[in-house]
């Protein structure tokens, strides 16, 4: 099992816009490409509270490329985001990286 960190920097006070979307948009996506959460995090305290932090469980980096690659090109997906981004965009930009567990690791 691997790991996807994604972090989301939003445009100044776009975060609520980006919360919404993900809870009645693109979650349901997601669910059907087979795409797993492991959980999402909001900054309380820290360099900025316009960020979100988020993982995604893969079983393999073929997993990944195969979902993530029918996400990003469904027509649902594609949809939602004009129609969100309509007044403008919402995320400045998005950094991510691959996380593999270490033998001591309680998630595996």
């Amino acid at each position: 099992m691997i790991h996807e960190l994604r972090i989301y920097h939003c445009m100044p006070g776009k975060l609520p816009a980006l919360l919404n979307r993900f809870e009645t948009a693109t979650l349901k996506i997601w669910e059907k490409h087979g795409i797993r959460q492991a959980g999402f995090w909001t900054v309380a305290i820290g360099a900025s509270n316009q960020m979100l932090y988020y993982l995604l469980a893969w079983e393999s980096l073929a997993e990944r490329e195969a979902k993530w690659g029918a996400f990003v090109a469904d027509p649902d997906w594609i949809a939602v985001r004009h129609r969100t981004e309509a007044d403008g965009q919402i995320v400045q930009r998005v950094h991510n990286e691959i996380l593999t567990p270490t033998a001591f690791s309680s998630v595996r």
